[in-house]
Protein backbone atom coordinates (compact mmCIF):
# COMPACT_ATOMS: atom_id res chain seq x y z
CA UNK A 1 0.00 0.00 0.00
CA UNK A 2 0.99 3.74 -0.98
CA UNK A 3 0.17 6.65 1.49
CA UNK A 4 -2.69 8.51 -0.99
CA UNK A 5 -1.38 11.77 0.32
CA UNK A 6 1.99 13.49 -0.29
CA UNK A 7 3.66 13.00 3.15
CA UNK A 8 6.18 15.69 4.40
CA UNK A 9 7.74 16.64 7.35
CA UNK A 10 9.42 19.36 9.24
CA UNK A 11 13.13 19.36 9.43
CA UNK A 12 13.22 22.04 11.93
CA UNK A 13 12.16 19.78 14.99
CA UNK A 14 13.56 16.44 13.67
CA UNK A 15 17.49 15.48 14.71
CA UNK A 16 18.35 18.71 16.88
CA UNK A 17 21.99 17.22 16.57
CA UNK A 18 22.70 17.46 12.74
CA UNK A 19 22.96 20.33 10.56
CA UNK A 20 19.79 21.39 8.04
CA UNK A 21 21.61 20.28 5.51
CA UNK A 22 22.13 16.63 6.93
CA UNK A 23 18.62 16.80 7.92
CA UNK A 24 16.99 17.82 4.25
CA UNK A 25 18.89 15.34 2.98
CA UNK A 26 17.81 11.94 4.81
CA UNK A 27 14.14 13.40 4.72
CA UNK A 28 14.42 13.50 0.80
CA UNK A 29 16.23 9.85 1.23
CA UNK A 30 13.08 8.55 3.46
CA UNK A 31 10.99 9.70 0.48
CA UNK A 32 9.19 12.81 2.56
CA UNK A 33 9.32 16.58 0.95
CA UNK A 34 10.17 19.03 3.44
CA UNK A 35 9.06 21.68 5.45
CA UNK A 36 10.90 24.42 7.12
CA UNK A 37 9.94 27.35 9.40
CA UNK A 38 11.92 31.12 9.05
CA UNK A 39 14.05 30.87 5.75
CA UNK A 40 16.29 33.77 7.43
CA UNK A 41 17.29 31.88 9.68
CA UNK A 42 19.21 29.29 7.05
CA UNK A 43 21.64 29.66 4.14
CA UNK A 44 19.75 29.93 0.60
CA UNK A 45 22.80 28.30 -0.97
CA UNK A 46 22.62 25.41 1.47
CA UNK A 47 19.11 24.92 0.80
CA UNK A 48 19.05 25.17 -2.74
CA UNK A 49 21.83 22.56 -2.52
CA UNK A 50 20.31 20.31 -0.64
CA UNK A 51 17.84 18.62 -3.26
CA UNK A 52 14.85 18.90 -1.33
CA UNK A 53 11.10 19.23 -2.14
CA UNK A 54 9.94 21.86 -0.01
CA UNK A 55 6.32 21.58 1.10
CA UNK A 56 6.24 24.74 2.46
CA UNK A 57 8.04 27.86 4.62
CA UNK A 58 7.43 30.88 6.77
CA UNK A 59 5.85 33.87 3.77
CA UNK A 60 6.75 36.16 6.01
CA UNK A 61 9.51 37.96 8.39
CA UNK A 62 7.19 40.51 10.56
CA UNK A 63 4.12 41.46 10.07
CA UNK A 64 0.47 41.71 11.34
CA UNK A 65 -2.63 41.31 9.57
CA UNK A 66 -4.97 43.55 11.61
CA UNK A 67 -3.50 47.16 11.56
CA UNK A 68 -2.14 49.49 8.98
CA UNK A 69 1.08 49.59 9.89
CA UNK A 70 1.59 45.89 10.34
CA UNK A 71 0.09 44.92 7.31
CA UNK A 72 2.22 47.13 5.33
CA UNK A 73 5.31 44.87 6.73
CA UNK A 74 3.64 41.83 6.19
CA UNK A 75 3.25 41.97 2.45
CA UNK A 76 6.51 43.94 2.49
CA UNK A 77 8.13 40.44 3.53
CA UNK A 78 5.87 38.39 1.98
CA UNK A 79 7.02 39.83 -1.44
CA UNK A 80 10.40 38.67 -0.08
CA UNK A 81 8.80 35.39 0.24
CA UNK A 82 7.65 35.27 -2.69
CA UNK A 83 11.49 35.61 -4.13
CA UNK A 84 12.99 32.86 -1.88
CA UNK A 85 9.93 30.61 -2.14
CA UNK A 86 10.47 30.70 -6.39
CA UNK A 87 14.58 30.24 -5.63
CA UNK A 88 13.74 27.37 -3.46
CA UNK A 89 10.62 26.04 -5.48
CA UNK A 90 8.32 25.89 -2.06
CA UNK A 91 4.71 25.05 -2.61
CA UNK A 92 3.16 26.80 0.33
CA UNK A 93 3.96 29.92 2.04
CA UNK A 94 2.68 30.61 5.52
CA UNK A 95 1.20 32.89 7.20
CA UNK A 96 -0.01 33.91 10.90
CA UNK A 97 -2.23 36.55 12.86
CA UNK A 98 1.04 38.32 13.60
CA UNK A 99 4.70 37.39 13.94
CA UNK A 100 6.09 34.63 16.23
CA UNK A 101 8.97 35.74 18.53
CA UNK A 102 10.83 33.12 20.71
CA UNK A 103 9.34 29.96 21.60
CA UNK A 104 6.34 30.89 19.39
CA UNK A 105 5.05 33.69 21.75
CA UNK A 106 3.23 36.24 19.51
CA UNK A 107 5.63 39.44 18.86
CA UNK A 108 2.89 41.87 19.01
CA UNK A 109 0.11 39.99 21.79
CA UNK A 110 -4.04 40.56 21.12
CA UNK A 111 -6.33 39.29 23.36
CA UNK A 112 -9.65 41.24 22.17
CA UNK A 113 -10.20 41.38 18.65
CA UNK A 114 -12.40 43.99 17.61
CA UNK A 115 -14.64 44.04 13.98
CA UNK A 116 -12.51 46.74 12.61
CA UNK A 117 -9.34 43.98 13.00
CA UNK A 118 -11.25 41.55 11.28
CA UNK A 119 -12.28 43.80 8.64
CA UNK A 120 -8.56 44.61 8.54
CA UNK A 121 -7.04 40.91 8.23
CA UNK A 122 -9.66 40.16 5.79
CA UNK A 123 -8.32 43.51 3.53
CA UNK A 124 -4.40 42.79 4.37
CA UNK A 125 -5.12 38.73 3.13
CA UNK A 126 -7.17 39.58 0.01
CA UNK A 127 -4.18 41.81 -0.86
CA UNK A 128 -1.67 39.47 0.02
CA UNK A 129 -3.74 36.62 -2.04
CA UNK A 130 -3.34 39.22 -5.48
CA UNK A 131 0.07 39.48 -5.00
CA UNK A 132 0.07 35.77 -4.69
CA UNK A 133 -1.83 35.40 -8.00
CA UNK A 134 0.47 37.94 -9.76
CA UNK A 135 3.36 35.63 -8.83
CA UNK A 136 1.82 32.23 -9.56
CA UNK A 137 2.18 31.12 -5.67
CA UNK A 138 0.00 30.16 -2.63
CA UNK A 139 -0.51 31.40 0.88
CA UNK A 140 -1.68 29.35 3.63
CA UNK A 141 -3.14 31.02 6.96
CA UNK A 142 -2.55 28.57 10.15
CA UNK A 143 -4.30 27.98 13.42
CA UNK A 144 -2.75 27.69 16.12
CA UNK A 145 -4.23 26.76 19.79
CA UNK A 146 -3.69 29.82 22.41
CA UNK A 147 -4.18 27.45 25.55
CA UNK A 148 0.02 25.48 25.57
CA UNK A 149 1.80 27.19 22.47
CA UNK A 150 0.75 30.51 21.42
CA UNK A 151 -0.95 32.21 23.88
CA UNK A 152 -2.27 36.44 22.75
CA UNK A 153 -2.18 35.21 18.86
CA UNK A 154 -4.84 36.51 17.24
CA UNK A 155 -7.20 34.94 14.88
CA UNK A 156 -5.89 31.84 15.88
CA UNK A 157 -8.55 29.43 16.12
CA UNK A 158 -9.57 27.06 13.05
CA UNK A 159 -12.86 28.61 13.39
CA UNK A 160 -11.48 32.29 12.76
CA UNK A 161 -8.93 31.02 10.26
CA UNK A 162 -11.46 29.48 8.19
CA UNK A 163 -13.86 32.46 8.70
CA UNK A 164 -10.83 34.48 7.25
CA UNK A 165 -9.98 32.33 3.81
CA UNK A 166 -13.78 31.30 3.30
CA UNK A 167 -14.36 35.77 3.04
CA UNK A 168 -11.64 35.84 1.35
CA UNK A 169 -12.63 33.18 -1.12
CA UNK A 170 -9.16 33.50 -3.36
CA UNK A 171 -7.54 30.30 -5.16
CA UNK A 172 -3.88 31.89 -3.82
CA UNK A 173 -4.95 31.68 0.21
CA UNK A 174 -5.46 28.46 1.69
CA UNK A 175 -5.81 26.79 5.29
CA UNK A 176 -2.86 25.53 6.87
CA UNK A 177 -5.09 22.84 8.85
CA UNK A 178 -2.37 22.06 11.96
CA UNK A 179 -4.50 19.16 13.77
CA UNK A 180 -2.16 19.20 17.04
CA UNK A 181 -3.35 22.49 17.71
CA UNK A 182 -7.21 21.99 16.78
CA UNK A 183 -7.15 18.98 19.06
CA UNK A 184 -5.89 21.29 21.79
CA UNK A 185 -8.14 24.20 21.36
CA UNK A 186 -11.47 22.92 19.94
CA UNK A 187 -11.49 18.68 19.51
CA UNK A 188 -13.63 16.79 16.74
CA UNK A 189 -11.16 16.64 13.92
CA UNK A 190 -12.63 15.35 11.38
CA UNK A 191 -15.41 17.42 11.49
CA UNK A 192 -13.51 20.23 11.25
CA UNK A 193 -11.59 18.46 8.09
CA UNK A 194 -15.03 18.65 6.68
CA UNK A 195 -15.68 21.73 6.90
CA UNK A 196 -12.58 23.09 6.19
CA UNK A 197 -12.08 20.46 2.92
CA UNK A 198 -12.78 23.39 0.18
CA UNK A 199 -9.87 25.46 1.23
CA UNK A 200 -6.71 23.35 2.51
CA UNK A 201 -3.92 23.69 1.06
CA UNK A 202 -1.63 21.61 3.64
CA UNK A 203 -2.44 19.61 7.06
CA UNK A 204 -0.05 19.05 9.67
CA UNK A 205 0.02 16.55 12.31
CA UNK A 206 1.32 15.91 15.78
CA UNK A 207 -0.57 14.22 18.19
CA UNK A 208 -1.23 15.46 21.65
CA UNK A 209 -0.08 15.67 24.53
CA UNK A 210 3.62 16.23 24.02
CA UNK A 211 3.61 17.11 19.98
CA UNK A 212 4.97 13.76 19.58
CA UNK A 213 4.67 11.72 16.03
CA UNK A 214 1.56 10.04 15.72
CA UNK A 215 0.75 7.38 18.30
CA UNK A 216 2.26 8.43 21.20
CA UNK A 217 -0.92 10.33 22.21
CA UNK A 218 -4.59 9.94 22.69
CA UNK A 219 -5.36 11.52 18.69
CA UNK A 220 -6.52 8.50 16.68
CA UNK A 221 -4.76 9.32 13.07
CA UNK A 222 -5.23 6.54 11.26
CA UNK A 223 -9.06 7.32 11.85
CA UNK A 224 -8.82 10.64 10.56
CA UNK A 225 -6.42 9.70 7.55
CA UNK A 226 -9.59 7.25 6.38
CA UNK A 227 -12.01 10.10 6.98
CA UNK A 228 -9.65 12.41 4.97
CA UNK A 229 -9.19 9.67 1.99
CA UNK A 230 -12.95 9.40 1.79
CA UNK A 231 -13.84 12.99 1.83
CA UNK A 232 -11.36 12.86 -0.89
CA UNK A 233 -8.58 15.09 0.28
CA UNK A 234 -5.23 13.79 -1.60
CA UNK A 235 -2.96 17.23 -0.50
CA UNK A 236 0.33 16.82 1.53
CA UNK A 237 0.16 15.73 5.17
CA UNK A 238 3.34 17.48 6.99
CA UNK A 239 4.45 16.24 10.33
CA UNK A 240 5.13 18.81 12.42
CA UNK A 241 6.15 17.25 15.26
CA UNK A 242 9.45 15.68 17.82
CA UNK A 243 10.16 12.44 17.47
CA UNK A 244 9.74 10.11 20.86
CA UNK A 245 13.12 8.33 20.38
CA UNK A 246 14.60 7.99 16.75
CA UNK A 247 13.52 10.08 14.18
CA UNK A 248 13.71 7.43 11.48
CA UNK A 249 10.70 5.36 13.87
CA UNK A 250 8.78 8.52 14.32
CA UNK A 251 9.04 8.65 10.53
CA UNK A 252 8.16 5.09 10.08
CA UNK A 253 4.64 5.66 12.17
CA UNK A 254 3.66 8.62 11.14
CA UNK A 255 3.88 6.90 7.30
CA UNK A 256 2.19 3.74 9.10
CA UNK A 257 -0.75 5.80 9.93
CA UNK A 258 -1.09 7.60 6.81
CA UNK A 259 -0.74 4.54 4.35
CA UNK A 260 -4.42 2.75 3.76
Amino acid sequence: MTPPFTLAACAEMLWPDKPMDWRLKRLTEMGFQCGIWNWGNHDLGMLERSGAVFSSMTGYVRGRLADDDGAEDLLATAKQSIEVGKRLNVARLNLHGTGLGDRGLPATPCQTVTGAMWLKAQDTLSRIADVAEQHGVTFMIENLNVAVDHPGVPFARIEDTLALVSAVNHPHLRLNLDLYHVQIGEGNLIEWCRKCQPYIGEIQVADVPGRKEPGTGEINYPGVARALKAMGYRGPVCMEAFASGAAEDALAAFRTAFTL
